[in-house]
């Protein structure tokens, strides 16, 4: 869960935003559209400004109004990392690492003969994406009513018990004070890890050879950029030729290695590392400040630009 391109909105009569966070990810729809989708470039990710747009579209329905605040920039610590890391996780998380991605149509609560409809037709083999692109009065119905991977805290009370009880692929309906929802658990996966890491602390991984060897490190600058300053190890992903490499990730990196992502600044590096924890990538480390802060603050022999 980097597609951030617009900070959650404030619930208003019309609108209501079931997602905390910018987890909802271009590149997954329902089984039958997940090749098309993962093949399609993040919405906003290929840009002619210096920093492009994150890659994250508008964010999908229903803030946690009874709960605490979850900001999408939240730091905890975990276990097994040292301090100079910040792992980014909801402040409501259970804790119990588990993730689940979801889609959903949302109908108004006087709408029940509505959703009576809908359940009957999925009942018969109708794909739920496509009902949620024409009924749903959720934003997400843009993206075929998915969600992207959520954790526990970052729903309404009722529709996170609805889902996070409800069986893979099995349509379920609940109601909350946003209307009545159909929602669809498309999997299931371990919660991921995405979080900071300090030039100093990557200087002095990168003194190892074992370190370069079992991660996989991404300078996602432009080549014309990487001329002027590079760290070794770092394969080159420009952000601006997302199309070319974008659609095969998943065969070019593998999702269970810890991944380090850097830039100049380390702005396009967190769109890129939010990017890829929401295609299935288990531990992905944005460097804080770029390699700009990696020169200034860790290796003086790096020229800065």
């Amino acid at each position: 869960m980097l597609r951030a391109s617009h900070l959650p909105p404030v619930a208003s009569s019309a609108i209501c935003t079931l997602r905390l966070s910018f987890i909802s990810a271009l590149g997954f729809s329902s089984p039958h559209r997940s090749h098309k989708y993962a093949a399609s470039p993040p919405r906003g990710l290929i840009s002619k400004t210096h920093l492009p747009n994150p890659p994250y579209p508008s964010p999908p329905l229903i803030l946690n109004p009874g709960g605490p605040p979850i900001s999408p920039h939240a730091r905890h610590s975990r276990p097994g990392l040292r301090t100079s890391f910040r792992v980014e996780a909801g402040s409501g998380s259970s804790g119990d690492g588990k993730e689940i991605l979801v889609q959903h149509l949302l109908v108004k609560e006087n709408d029940q003969k509505l959703l009576l409809e809908l359940q009957q037709r999925v009942s018969a083999g109708e794909d739920l994406s496509d009902l949620a692109v024409e009924y749903s009065i959720c934003p997400s119905k843009e993206e075929g009513g998915m969600l992207g991977w959520i954790r526990k805290g970052q729903m309404v009370p009722e529709f996170e018990e609805a889902a996070f009880s409800a069986p893979v692929n099995k349509v379920v309906r609940c109601k909350t004070k946003f209307g009545w929802h159909l929602l669809q658990v498309l999997s299931e996966r371990e919660e991921s890890i995405l979080g900071d890491i300090l030039p100093e602390e990557l200087h002095v991984k990168l003194q190892d050879p074992t370190f370069v060897e079992e991660s996989q490190l991404i300078d996602v600058r432009e080549p014309e950029e990487v001329a002027m300053a590079s760290l070794p190890g770092f394969q080159v992903f420009p952000l601006r030729q997302f199309g070319s490499w974008g659609p095969e990730i998943n065969s070019k990196l593998d999702t269970e290695k810890d991944t380090y992502v850097m830039c100049h600044h380390g702005m396009r590096s967190l769109q890129v590392a939010k990017w890829l924890q929401s295609q299935g990538f288990k531990r992905v480390y944005n460097l804080s400040g770029g390699i700009h802060a990696y020169a200034v603050k860790a290796d003086p022999s790096v020229p800065t630009y």
